[in-house]
């Protein structure tokens, strides 16, 4: 795999144009990143992209749209409850070392339904599919400080949270990616959508 250009943008920088994006789409002025506003020719050489995105799958949460990107500027990884799994660490090491990525982005959102599922499993013993099964234990790890006696929805409010922190967590252990915060080469955010407001709320460090 050969080295692409990096991006000229900071990790701060990057920050604030999602930021930015994400302000046009609340006011119904985003521009729809299928419109091709940039020419797809000037991606056949490599990508550049300014930020990698750690999503969940969930169809009401598109991480172009909601930030307003355009062709070839964000690296997107999709998993239900944005969990890590060696598969996604590999794809955010790929994002780091060959694409230069000066963020890295976790992306929760409001009502998740994997979430909602390990909560389930957490304190009531309910089980799913075996695959499915799996994917909740490794969100279950996250939501040790989530207590039983919340209402659900400040539960699965405060486990959206957890879990975004979660994902985050087992990025920072890596001693790649240690290095690299330490060095000032990358920054690491959390973030949840809110699907009532169309908001990116960014956590706080």
């Amino acid at each position: 795999m050969a080295n692409v250009p990096a991006t000229d943008l900071s990790a701060d920088e990057a920050l604030q144009r999602l930021i930015e994006g994400n302000e046009r789409f609340m006011r119904g002025e985003g521009r729809s990143p299928f419109l091709g506003r940039r020419a797809l020719t000037d991606l056949l050489e490599g990508q550049q992209p300014f930020a990698t995105i750690l999503g969940c799958s969930d169809s009401r949460v598109p991480p172009e749209i909601i930030f307003d990107a355009d062709f070839g500027d964000l690296f997107i990884v999709r998993v239900a409850g944005n969990i890590m799994s060696p598969e996604i660490m590999g794809t955010l090491q790929y994002a780091g070392t060959y694409l230069h990525t000066p963020l890295f982005v976790v992306l929760g959102h409001e009502h998740c339904g994997a979430v909602r599922a390990a909560l389930e499993t957490k304190f009531h013993g309910t089980e799913k599919r075996e695959r499915v099964q799996s994917l909740l234990q490794m969100i279950l790890p996250g939501l040790a400080g989530v207590g039983p006696g919340l209402l659900p929805e400040g539960a699965l409010r405060r486990a959206v949270d957890a879990n975004v922190r979660w994902s985050m967590d087992q990025v920072l252990e890596t001693p790649e990616a240690q290095a690299r915060v330490a060095e000032g080469r990358y920054r690491l955010v959390g973030a949840v959508y809110e699907l009532a407001t169309g908001r990116v709320r960014f956590l706080e460090d």
